[in-house]
């Protein structure tokens, strides 16, 4: 289970500070235990903490995902939305009615595999997006 103290120990053990306004943030992503888009992070942080900014939301988002806390990803409407980076894993999303399914990194692992082969690249993205029609959109 993840929780905000184990990313508050990391933080501060990186030298940075755990902001009231980073902890409800974090807090809420965890919480959410999904994809929240910084919009819905900030209606939220409004109630947890008063006075919070939305360019406060967005920086914080975006300083929580380059340190690894947080993974941003993209709906199937191309709009970007956030969770908590507990495990390693990719998503699939249907383009027609915005279906969304998780897939384990290891399905994708000959892939990284056979790019870094090819082209010397040490890929770092822990997160890829699969943008395609789910097999109830497909027709038939």
């Amino acid at each position: 289970m993840t929780n905000s103290i184990q990313f508050s120990d990391r933080l501060r053990k990186q030298g940075y500070r755990l902001t009231p306004q980073r902890l409800a943030i974090l807090q809420i992503l965890i919480d959410s235990g999904g994809h929240l888009s910084p919009q819905q992070v900030f209606e939220q942080a409004r109630e947890l903490t008063p006075g919070i900014t939305e360019p406060t939301v967005y920086r914080t988002l975006s300083f929580l995902s380059e340190e690894g806390i947080l993974m941003p990803t993209h709906e199937a409407s191309g709009s970007l939305v956030y969770e908590v980076a507990s495990d390693l894993h990719h998503h699939l999303v249907c383009r027609s009615c915005g279906e969304s399914l998780e897939i384990e990194h290891a399905a994708l692992e000959t892939l990284y595999k056979t790019l870094r082969k090819q082209t010397g690249y040490a890929l770092d993205d822990r997160h890829i997006t699969l943008f395609g029609l789910c097999p109830g959109c497909q027709g038939g």
